[in-house]
């Protein structure tokens, strides 16, 4: 049986963002056991809410720093404000694109950034994980929330990201949202 590498797009969409395997044919009709429960991951960075703000919002600093290690983030067009959105992509070593669209519900300069994540096509066209290769119970919409908050010269940030999926799939997205946070700050 071939495996394919799949990435756990923002960190549960977002990426994000680990790769994981694709159930093998035994598994396939195994029923995961599904939770509900946030997954957040905080980091305290040495810049400012200003300049931690442009790392979320403008193109050449996303591409510095979203998608796990050793995925990469070739393009990202950034449109972060509210009813905009961004399209991002996240590649593979061996050259498997992933699109993501992030669609904003509220957006508080050098403060909040509130979005929605689904997998998409290279124009922002939401597409189904399911069409992706992604597990039954991989989430269509992550909603997810980003705050900055100043202290000291420094900027405390913290992203939510809120969905119901399985217990494997929220601990990818763990795992993925701290890659990329922890790539972030080494961007400042």
């Amino acid at each position: 049986m071939q495996r394919r590498t799949l990435i756990l797009a923002a960190a549960s969409l977002a990426g994000p963002f680990l790769p994981i395997r694709q159930p093998l044919a035994e598994e396939a009709t195994a029923v995961p056991e599904l939770v509900t429960d946030d997954v957040a991951v905080t980091r305290t960075f040495n810049a400012t809410p200003e300049r931690v703000w442009r790392a979320w919002t403008e193109d050449a600093e996303v591409t510095k720093w979203w998608a796990p290690r050793p995925w990469t983030c070739p393009e990202a067009r950034m449109d972060v404000r509210e009813g905009g959105f961004s399209v991002v992509l996240m590649r593979s070593p061996e050259g498997h694109d992933q699109w993501m669209r992030w669609e904003y519900t509220r957006v508080v300069p050098d403060e909040r950034i509130e979005y929605v994540q689904n997998l998409s096509d290279k124009d922002g066209n939401l597409i189904d994980p399911a069409t992706a290769g992604m597990p039954p119970e991989f989430p269509r919409d992550v909603a997810t929330v980003v705050t900055l908050v100043p202290e000291g010269g420094r900027t405390v940030v913290t992203i939510t990201e809120h969905t119901t999926t399985s217990k494997m799939l929220m601990e990818y997205s763990r795992l993925g949202l701290e890659q990329v946070m922890d790539q972030m700050g080494q961007t400042f």
